[in-house]
């Protein structure tokens, strides 16, 4: 099993000069050079002239920005922003479309209606930023920005209402939330739901305090749920859609084992089963789901490493195939993507096996909107895989290497 990595935030610093985690590199890497934006295909990953499910869209890749170097970095960043592609239905290669300057825009988020788009920036003073989309051409219009409240804001999302955007502000464990204005822009904040740790978990470099990392709703909208890395737990509130007002839950949080560093989590589209990844110590939590009082009961931990893995590694993205058989997790040390196939009863995990990323350091993940390709963005080696996954057992083949610099998290868009 492997234990602590320098991970989501570790000894590197972001452009503003400040560190947020004082602790040595436990995985060293060789420096790349970054590459040139564009796409390199290589070793194609499906049959010649085979029909795709595909179709052509617009993607957004959000990624740490120069001079700094990146949280689990081993170079200087060479990007620029927000990063705008369209994406080739064939073989899910992108072609740059436009660059939009910005500060650490790490994650990103689209609205419903595809129209806009939100962004951290993770500085030391955290902000989010709201862009309009052209439909037309997926070319990005800055729209505003706003103060988090907060230190190094890691994750953005928008309501499934459309109504507000909200994000998670790592370095003091909050997370905001503001009402979006009928142009798409960022208007003023209506709360802020502050995550409390005990400031004694097992692992004193990373759980020292509430860190968090993910805010998101379940599939109806019905329970916002705020993933505390800090405090290995899962904080669950209910929103006033009228006021932008968190409410205190029933069941006030879902609870994973100690020192585990609860990060993301994913909920199964049967709305019965959710899925905790735990980047501490490199596994998957399984949780029946109750929607109703939004509480998880657990299931199942997972390993996301063969047993024979003796390197150190912390996990960073999890994401569920469309179609809900399959489950995706990436892993930074081992540098793979883990694959499982879900149990269509129990909703419990059996892994299928490991894909290497082709590169350093996979923190971002994400499958196109029809299931056909997994993108997995290597911040370390400036490069995005791409794989198409077959449908009949999960498994992923590799299709074709994107060369971007610092990569972090890939988004879909509307059709191009």
């Amino acid at each position: 099993m492997a234990s602590l990595e320098k991970s989501k935030d570790d000894q590197k610093s972001l452009s503003s000069g400040l560190t947020r985690r004082q602790f040595l590199p436990l995985l060293g890497a060789t420096a790349i050079a970054a590459a040139a934006p564009g796409i390199l295909h290589a070793a194609p990953g499906g049959t010649p002239g085979k029909p795709s499910d595909a179709s052509p869209r617009f993607v957004y890749v959000g990624t740490y920005t120069a001079p700094g170097v990146p949280p689990g970095g081993t170079h200087p960043s060479t990007a620029l922003g927000i990063y705008v592609f369209k994406l080739d239905a064939s073989d899910g290669g992108l072609t740059l479309l436009q660059t939009v300057p910005a500060s650490n825009p790490s994650f990103v988020a689209l609205d419903p209606t595809l129209a806009h788009l939100y962004s951290v920036n993770e500085d030391a003073a955290g902000h989010v930023s709201a862009y309009a989309i052209n439909t037309a051409t997926g070319a990005l219009t800055f729209l505003n920005t706003a103060s988090a409240n907060g230190q190094f804001t890691t994750h953005i999302n928008v309501h499934p209402s459309g109504q507000y955007v909200y994000a998670a502000n790592y370095g003091d464990g909050s997370f905001p939330i503001f009402r979006i204005l009928a142009n798409g822009s960022i208007g003023p904040k209506t709360d802020q739901f502050q995550s409390v740790g005990n400031g004694t978990g097992p692992n004193p470099a990373r759980q020292e305090g509430p860190h968090a990392h993910q805010i998101l709703t379940d599939l109806d909208g019905g329970h916002v749920f705020g993933v505390d890395l800090g405090a290995d737990k899962v904080n669950v509130l209910n929103l006033n859609l009228g006021t932008g007002v968190f409410i205190a839950n029933t069941v006030p949080f879902v609870p994973v084992a100690s020192g585990s560093g609860s990060r993301h989590m994913a909920f199964h589209p049967d709305r019965k089963r959710a899925y905790v990844l735990d980047e501490l110590v490199s596994s998957i939590t399984v949780f029946d789901y109750d929607p109703i009082r939004g509480a998880c009961i657990w299931k199942q931990t997972i390993s996301t490493l063969p047993d024979n893995f003796t390197g150190t590694n912390t996990t960073a993205e999890i994401r569920i195939h469309p179609s809900g058989q399959f489950l995706y997790n990436t892993n930074r040390g081992h540098n793979s993507v883990t694959m499982y196939v879900i149990d269509a009863i129990t909703g419990e995990l059996d892994v299928i096996g490991w894909e290497s990323t082709r590169g350093e350091w996979p923190r971002g993940m994400n499958i196109d909107p029809s299931g056909t390709f997994l993108y997995a963005a290597n911040q370390n080696t400036d490069t995005i895989a791409v794989f198409r996954i077959q449908p009949s057992n999960g498994k992923l083949k590799f299709s074709t290497l994107v060369n971007t610099p610092t990569p972090v998290d890939v988004e879909f868009g509307s059709l191009a």
